[in-house]
């Protein structure tokens, strides 16, 4: 089945985008991943990845060419599928849009919402994509109520996504009418958010047709669809309530609940809905309460009255996304290690001096992020990002930084790394650190990495391997740094060292290539005044 793709809000600010470069044509296969297009933000230019697959169908926005927010950006589905019906024409008719002409009710029509406003004094606000990979989100807080004034750029409430918690701004100018996810809920990006208008403005067949649309029911001979003005009404055939099993399919239930459900492991056929026509929304699998012989066995005791007792916990936003990326990148990119040990005594001599500064303190992770960024302007094959029909080179250093928090993992990119000081590398560290454990990392700031490092020597690991942050081609391990004997011009002395480990995509970073690398990254870190010459 075909599926409209539009102008995603790449930035918590963007209202149109630019589509720099299409990375596919016409008539290719798609697949969940690939990335579609370049698109060019306010902020900066991003890939824009598909979450669909198929064939694609149709290009609605050209390259060079601008378009607002939700505008069709093209259409993914089987190969020769008739996209007409999809293709709809906007025409003028005294000031208003006629989005349907007429409609044919026949017993084999999906539901479709008929319905236009002709007095819009109202504005929708839906769920806002504002992350790349931002799938569904997660009100943490409205910063307005019901009926409060809002103007352009007030911050409405604060948004969890997949990896941070931002600000969400209104474009729009009037009263908050209504709010459609209330604060701890998750909904689905382009989901109703809220509505503003004007005051006493009649917005409820708005809400009635999000809530059509959430229904997602085919209609089929045993199904009857009522089409009026206003009104969609489904009914769905008597069930004998005998049956010990039906079609899933059958049952009325919205997304959000039966995501829900399946996280929970309730049984459909055991609730009771309370929506419209009996559907079953979020609120009856939050409030279901099964019968004793329906709740799992939870505990094992035996003989000895021992429990095994354990809990679980919902996967957060953040946790379902580093789940997805490490799995596609474990499974695509054919990873290889190199790991080498380096001498630190100079490295320790080095930070010491540099310290005395006045106002500068550098760490040991800030001297081998700068000694990687030179060393990657010398090795550009390390530097790269493979795609499947090409190798980019980078010819700038953008180095993405691990910063572990509370809900997993996020990768702020120190951008043009080469180009920084010890000590300016050092505090966008240092800040961007802090800010990812408040969540209040900005998109851009996570996104562009040519190359990342990820420090455990702090924790006392001595040696680890890390999954490649695709598309690029490398990531570090660095371990602890570790007194022992070593051996020095043929005598046993105590010495400190530090082992990295350097995995590598072998489709990108040969073996050869990825030693060359390290070489060179052992002399500035074993000698890091170099760095400054």
């Amino acid at each position: 089945m075909a599926q409209i793709i539009n102008m995603p809000r790449l930035s918590d600010t963007m209202e149109e985008g630019v589509v720099a470069k299409w990375l596919i044509n016409i008539g290719d296969q798609v697949k969940e991943g690939d990335i579609l297009a370049e698109i060019e933000t306010d902020k900066a230019t991003m890939e824009f990845e598909s979450f669909y697959e198929g064939t694609l169908l149709h290009i609605g926005i050209k390259e060079g060419e601008t378009a607002a927010v939700d505008t069709l950006l093209a259409i993914v589905g089987e190969k020769d599928e008739d996209i007409s019906s999809l293709l709809v024409v906007e025409k003028p008719n005294n000031g208003q849009l006629d989005l349907v002409d007429q409609i044919e009710q026949t017993e084999s029509l999906d539901i479709i919402n008929t319905e236009v406003n002709t007095n819009l004094n109202y504005k929708v606000v839906t769920m806002p994509r504002l992350s790349d990979t931002m799938e569904e989100g997660t009100v943490s807080s409205w910063l307005v109520n019901i009926g409060d004034q809002v103007k352009e750029g007030d911050i409405l409430a604060e948004i969890e996504t997949d990896k941070a918690t931002m600000e969400f701004e209104s474009f729009q100018e009037g009263t908050l009418l209504y709010i459609g996810i209330k604060e701890g809920e998750t909904a689905l990006v382009d989901s109703l958010l809220a509505i503003i208008g004007d005051e006493g403005a009649n917005f409820q067949s708005e809400i009635k047709k999000y809530e059509a649309g959430e229904l997602g029911v085919s209609v089929n001979s045993s199904e009857k669809e009522i089409l009026t003005e206003n009104k969609i009404e489904v009914t769905k055939p008597v069930v004998d309530e005998g049956k010990s099993k039906i079609d899933s399919d059958r049952i009325l239930v919205s997304p959000l609940a039966k995501k829900i459900a399946k996280e929970k492991n309730i049984d459909l056929l055991l609730v009771k809905g309370s929506g419209d026509n009996g559907r079953i929304v979020k609120e009856d699998i939050e409030n279901f309460i099964p019968l004793k012989s329906d709740i799992p066995l939870m505990s094992i005791r035996s003989n000895h009255s021992e429990t095994e007792d354990f809990e679980e916990i919902e996967n957060s936003q953040m946790r379902k996304v580093i789940a997805k990326r490490l799995k596609e990148s474990k499974f695509t990119a054919p990873h290889y290690y190199l790991s080498v040990e380096f001498d630190m005594d100079n490295a320790i001599a080095f930070r010491k001096q540099y310290n005395t500064i006045p106002d500068t303190k550098i760490s040991f992770n800030d001297i081998i992020v700068k000694a990687c960024a030179i060393s990657l302007k010398q090795h550009p094959r390390v530097n790269s990002q493979w795609f499947e029909d090409k190798i980019r080179l980078n010819h700038y250093v953008h180095i993405g930084v691990a910063v572990g928090i509370t809900d997993g993992l996020v990768v702020p990119v120190i951008r043009f790394a080469d180009q920084k000081s010890l000590p300016e590398t050092g505090a966008m560290i240092k800040d961007y650190a802090a800010k990812a454990r408040d969540k209040k990392l900005l998109p851009e700031q996570m996104q562009g990495s040519t190359f990342t490092v990820s420090n455990l020597g702090m924790f006392g690991i001595q040696e680890f391997t890390s999954i490649i942050n695709q598309p690029n081609s490398a990531i570090l391990s660095v371990g602890s740094i570790v007194q022992k004997p070593v051996v020095k011009e043929d005598k046993i002395q105590v010495g400190n060292t530090m082992k990295l480990t350097l995995a590598c995509d072998h489709r990108t970073v040969d073996g050869v290539t990825g030693s060359l690398f390290l070489e060179t990254l052992k002399g500035y870190i074993e000698n890091p005044v170099t760095m400054l010459v």
